[in-house]
């Protein structure tokens, strides 16, 4: 990223963005959209997305994901939870989506996100009734990074649909008894 922003004229940015950062082998675009914002290239970190870190822009680094069973066996052996995040913003088909849950549940994931600052009320039913379906504890999450850049305030979204077992509350059972 710092190399190609230094391409068109951004230099020190690998640098910048190491200021938000607490562990250096974390840095992610979200580091680099705050420095480009503290130094004035744009008024907001929307902006820097839109002219710098998306695809075709310069700063776009293409994401390097982990195998799903990868991912969810590195949650599940740390005694975390693997839960799926904000499906609704994944744009899948319904196909894929269902490959997605089957795939997800079948290598030990333990929960969808259900109600988020990025789904609708639709999408959260939707994710409620696939919580349901597939057997998956449920989450809420605001994906909050700081007042200026995120489209939920702490504490603003709704309750989980009282029917839905939250994640937190799975995670203690299985705490209270081993598997």
């Amino acid at each position: 990223m710092a190399e190609s922003l230094a391409k068109v004229g951004i230099h020190g940015s690998f640098e910048g963005a190491l200021k938000y950062v607490g562990n250096p082998d974390l840095i992610s675009r979200t580091h680099f959209a705050r420095f480009l914002v503290e130094t004035g290239v744009c008024a907001d970190t929307s902006e820097v997305f839109r002219r710098f870190l998306t695809d075709g822009k310069p700063g776009f680094v293409p994401h390097r994901w982990a195998s799903l069973r990868d991912a969810v066996h590195w949650i599940t052996d740390a005694g975390g939870m693997a839960v799926i995040a904000h499906p609704a913003r994944y744009k899948f088909t319904a196909n894929e989506e269902h490959a997605l849950f089957a795939e997800f549940k079948a290598h030990g994931g333990r929960g969808v996100e259900v109600v988020t600052g990025s789904h609708s009320a639709a999408e959260a039913v939707r994710y409620a009734e696939a919580a349901v379906e597939y057997g998956l504890a449920a989450s809420r999450g605001s994906d909050f990074h700081s007042p200026d850049e995120s489209h939920t305030d702490l504490g603003a979204l709704p309750e989980l649909p009282g029917h839905l077992t939250p994640v937190w509350e799975a995670l203690q059972a299985r705490i209270q008894r081993p598997a």
